[in-house]
């Protein structure tokens, strides 16, 4: 038997993006919002595009707790708004009908639904992810991702953000894992992999924009690809390669 296949018990998947499809199902929510206030359709990409830039600078403010949680939610839509032109809707208003939606869009990254099928059949599985607890249970259910997990981390219930080492850690004794017997999914460098990193667990960083590539001397920059991670991988069937 495969040495690796001995070696992890716990398996700690990161859910936006590597499990859960969020580009995909953020696109469908946000355009969804955007009919119900009524906007001009023709200005969605736009619309797009901004909130994009803003929501990831203001999360990445979020996770060092610079700002709060009220602060970023009202934020990212009002900036957006305002950049556009747009006024008349007050950026809550939109946040709320948009969480509302968010969680009603149930696309899985490809291989999901395989994966974890197999997977949860050998490990004890759990969720560790970043966002706001009203959301990612109600994300969890209506994918009907719950049953594959015995634990769900949320970064908002911890007070404790990817990638830092305080989320890893409740997870860990929560799950009475060992380090050396987990193991971390997730597609982000920088907020999983480094994360896992930091507290001594081994990680899987999922890159599917990598397939059949290395990365470039630029995309080694913007990741902070310094250094090596236990595996990475293109495609999430690639874990039963070594799981």
């Amino acid at each position: 038997m495969n040495s690796t296949r001995l070696r992890y018990r716990h398996l700690f998947f990161d859910l936006d993006n590597t499990i859960w499809d969020f580009d995909r199902n953020s696109w469908f929510a946000l355009r969804e919002t955007f009919r119900k206030f009524n906007l001009d359709e023709g200005r969605f990409e736009e619309f797009f595009a901004s909130y994009n830039h803003h929501n990831e600078r203001l999360w990445e403010l979020y996770r060092k707790n610079a700002i709060t949680k009220q602060a970023l939610s009202h934020s990212r839509f009002d900036l957006a708004l305002q950049e556009m032109g747009i006024t008349g809707i007050d950026g809550m208003e939109f946040n709320d009908a948009y969480l509302e939606g968010m969680p009603l869009q149930t696309r899985l990254c490809e291989g999901a639904p395989k994966v974890l099928e197999i997977l949860s059949a050998k490990y004890q599985m759990h969720i560790i992810t970043n966002g706001f607890v009203e959301v990612q249970y109600k994300k969890m259910a209506l994918s009907r991702l719950s049953p594959f997990f015995r634990g769900i981390f949320v970064s908002e219930e911890i007070k404790s953000p990817k990638p830092s080492p305080e989320i890893f850690r409740h997870a860990l004794k929560s799950s009475n894992a060992r380090k050396k017997e987990s193991l971390m999914i997730g597609d982000s460098w920088e907020v999983d992999i480094m994360g896992a990193m930091k507290v001594g667990i081994d990680q899987v960083h999922y890159a599917p924009f990598l397939e059949n590539r290395d990365f470039t001397p630029e995309e080694s920059e913007i990741v902070g690809h310094s250094r090596t991670c236990t595996y990475r991988i293109n495609r999430l069937e690639e874990l039963l390669d070594f799981l």
